[in-house]
């Protein structure tokens, strides 16, 4: 391109077709009108003779001024923070994007599992019909295909969960499973209603369970498909199995050093399972009654279990700042780990419905979600002002109740990983346990006295106060037709119509 006359990038380019050159037309036409002749050869030319010469619009070269040192350190602070900018926008529409993406897998859970409900009442349904034989709700029958189908799945993911224990990916198929195993989440009909439930009394109280040497039961926990049968860990370091209906110990398992501080039911087999601050958990036959397997994950106190949908899996929380995960049939540790940017002793741990996440409350006040498969803190709950002392999650897996030593109670929507409900409860009120029944219709707080919340309206619909000591442990029963409660008054106490 010529430079002639301006010594610049021409605006609007012609060629001169006698000397084949590159001018600015508005030079050029002033030349021709001076001269009537090209500038460089000196032969005639007309205005009519220039051919324009058709270009984008070209970046202009920057003035002389711009190539300084001082110019172009501001030039380049003005590109970075042109950059910052456009990072920080495209960091919000990320956070924005993550947050659709959590809601739409929630929903998608949601429907596989009312999908996996009906998929089962219409196989119970069928084979009904192919029996002649009506049934009383949906349960599926005891002798033969309706429920197979889901068990023939738990039991091949289980086999292949533990030939590949090591390879933590495959709980994307125990996700699977769950889906298949839990509940639906409609409120069955049995639900008792809230102005019922507002009417329960004690009807019953044992005190004869657990040693009077060394009072207070700490641990409760019931069958979850026979929930008449109910479990116990005590201060005098036995567990016990007690039948409410023929108001019976069913077993006293004893081998734990210290008082055992939690308890859980196994859901179809004839197994308990309890951990203690002696660092161990303990697998239990109640057939046999003694210990059939010994857990050691943990080099402190073990401070909070709870059992996967599988019901092959436990999950741990210890004083020594670890959560492990474990094989039940095996004993085997799979999987230990701790947050090391916390430095404290976690103090109670619950799987999520699905499985596949957890919570664990920890002594400086922090309620952490973790990814079981990636072995990664993925959400914090900042909050509370004392050491977390228990945690809950509802039955379609949507909130998270969570109590300290803060005296309040606080919701949790895990959805948009937020607090959405905070219960302020009495002055020194300790929180001891938390509970949602099957349906996640009511929600029972256990500590310095029992009370229970209908879920929505966060509203309180029962407060029992008949314990003489703190209560340690609240239970539904199955339809919430009943509640159990366990205190440090050595007591189990039923509450109904």
């Amino acid at each position: 391109v010529s430079l002639t006359f301006s010594n610049e990038v021409p605006e609007h380019p012609c060629v001169s077709p006698v000397s084949n050159q590159v001018f600015e037309r508005r030079l050029i036409e002033k030349y021709i009108a001076e001269n009537g002749a090209d500038p460089i050869n000196g032969q005639p030319l007309s205005e009519e003779q220039l051919i324009d010469i058709k270009v984008s619009h070209p970046i202009r070269p920057k003035p002389p001024s711009a190539t300084s040192i001082p110019a172009i350190l501001k030039s380049l602070q003005d590109e970075w923070d042109a950059v910052m900018l456009h990072s920080f926008t495209l960091r919000q529409q990320l956070q924005t994007t993550r947050q659709e993406l959590s809601h739409a897998l929630y929903q998608h859970d949601a429907a596989c599992r009312v999908i996996a409900r009906l998929t089962k009442e219409v196989t119970a349904a069928r084979e009904a019909l192919a029996t002649l034989k009506p049934q009383a709700g949906l349960v599926a029958p005891q002798a033969v295909p309706a429920s197979q189908p889901a068990a023939v799945v738990s039991d091949f993911f289980n086999i292949f969960f533990r030939v590949s224990a090591e390879d933590m990916n495959t709980l994307d198929c125990l996700a699977s499973v769950c889906f298949v195993s839990q509940r639906g989440k409609t409120v069955p009909e049995e639900l008792v209603r809230a102005e019922d439930l507002s009417k329960y009394r004690q009807v019953a109280s044992h005190a004869g369970l657990h040693s009077a040497s060394v009072p207070g039961i700490l641990a409760l926990d019931l069958c979850p498909s026979d929930t008449n049968k109910v479990l116990t860990g005590g201060a005098d370091k036995n567990v016990v199995v007690f039948d409410r209906r023929d108001e019976q110990i069913v077993a006293t398992l004893k081998g734990h050093t210290k008082k055992v501080t939690s308890v859980i039911y196994h859901p179809s087999q004839s197994v308990v399972f309890s951990a203690s601050p002696d660092s161990t958990i303990r697998v239990w036959s109640i057939s046999a009654g003694n210990c059939v397997q010994v857990v050691r994950a943990h080099e402190a106190g073990v401070t909070g279990l709870s059992l996967h949908a599988t019901g092959d899996y436990l999950l741990s929380s210890s004083e020594d700042q670890y959560w492990a995960f474990s094989d039940v049939q095996t004993g085997r540790v799979l999987t230990k780990v701790t947050d090391e940017t916390a430095g404290c002793a976690l103090t109670c741990a619950q799987f999520h419905p699905d499985g596949l996440i957890f919570g664990t409350g920890t002594a400086d006040s922090q309620i952490k979600i973790w990814d079981l498969k990636e072995r990664t803190n993925v959400a914090n709950f900042p909050g509370h002002s004392g050491p977390v002392t228990a945690i809950a999650f509802s039955e379609n897996g949507y909130y998270l109740a969570t109590g300290a030593q803060d005296s309040s109670l606080k919701l949790w929507d895990l959805r948009k990983l937020k607090n959405f409900k905070t219960i302020t409860l009495d002055n020194n009120y300790e929180v001891k346990s938390l509970v949602f029944d099957q349906s996640g219709t009511y929600l029972a707080v256990g500590g310095s006295d029992i009370r229970v919340y209908i879920c929505k309206q966060w509203s309180e619909v029962l407060n029992f106060t008949d314990h003489t000591g703190l209560v340690t442990g609240v239970a539904f029963g199955e339809h919430a037709q009943f509640l159990s409660s366990t205190g440090m008054d050595r007591s189990l106490k039923f509450y109904s119509l």
